[in-house]
């Protein structure tokens, strides 16, 4: 007799949420979740997904006993909106997990980021992660695994687009390197996470090898047969970046990825980011 798997209820159905989500339905599984606007939920629903418009206020979803949460809502200056809402009931919950970021990490001057590296936010942004997974942690105590990511690239958002739309910077910032994850890797290392015993842990989900931007894009124009964009010096792209970009390039770290690989046995299908950008091409069809 097939096992069913348990519900997973999801705080922000968005774009890493939602490879979790298709793997749970393709295998028999229920997921629901909230979302901002109600063409997105019936989007969702036409997957198979239960999407309920929720704006982080009034009232919670249909929490039932013994589900899986998710939780990816981008946190407010008070810390998570699904922590205050929620985290009094996180009793009823099989797991929760909270999808944070490796920017609590901070700037380590290109050194390694691992689980236990003490937190050290360098923007306000970064800080108010540090608040929710806090929340989270008093909340929920063993049943709280914290994923910690950095950038995420996939279909529809890789530097496979930005070459084509014409938008593909070459930054050189000598001595600066990215971690980065494949979204279907994340949806990998999540069912594996939720399926082990309280753990009360943290997972940095990252690939193998940190790499420079400016490495990322070349590889990406020579799989396009497109040429690589001259490179910029990172003073001269500066003076046109957002506050929200500038704050990654402040921060040189690489992030350590031993964990998911011990304690989860997780393999990643896209260990580096040739192997994902070749993944998102086969995709493409």
């Amino acid at each position: 007799m097939t096992v069913q798997p348990s519900p997973l209820i999801v705080f922000g159905l968005g774009y890493s949420a939602q490879a979790l989500a298709r793997r749970r339905i393709a295998r028999g599984g229920r997921v629901s979740g909230t979302v901002r606007s109600p063409e997105k939920a019936a989007a969702l629903g036409r997957a198979g997904i239960e999407a309920q418009v929720w704006d982080g206020e009034a009232g919670v979803p249909d929490l039932p006993e013994g589900a899986h949460w998710l939780v990816t809502l981008p946190p407010d200056e008070a810390g998570c909106p699904a922590a205050r809402a929620a985290g009094g009931l996180a009793h009823r919950a099989a797991s929760v997990t909270y999808l944070s970021t490796t920017g609590v990490y901070g700037d380590l001057g290109g050194g390694w980021a691992f689980e236990w590296s003490p937190v050290n936010p360098g923007s306000a942004r970064a800080g108010r992660r540090v608040m929710a997974e806090r929340q989270w942690l008093q909340a929920c105590g063993r049943k709280l695994r914290i994923v910690r990511l950095p950038g995420i690239y996939g279909p529809g958002r890789s530097v496979l687009d930005q070459l084509r739309q014409g938008t593909a910077r070459r930054i050189d910032k000598p001595g600066h390197r990215f971690s980065r994850i494949h979204v279907a890797d994340i949806g990998a290392v999540l069912r594996a996470s939720m399926v082990r015993p309280d753990s009360g842990t943290i997972y940095n989900v990252c690939d193998d090898e940190p790499a420079p931007q400016a490495d990322v894009i070349a590889h990406g124009a020579k799989l396009l047969g497109l040429p690589a964009p001259d490179l910029v010096p990172f003073d001269v792209a500066a003076a046109t970046m957002s506050e929200m970009a500038l704050s990654f390039w402040r921060d040189n770290r690489v992030v350590h990825n031993s964990r998911i690989k011990d304690d989860l046995g997780a393999a990643l299908s896209c260990p580096t980011y040739r192997e994902g950008l070749a993944a998102i091409l086969a995709a493409e069809g």
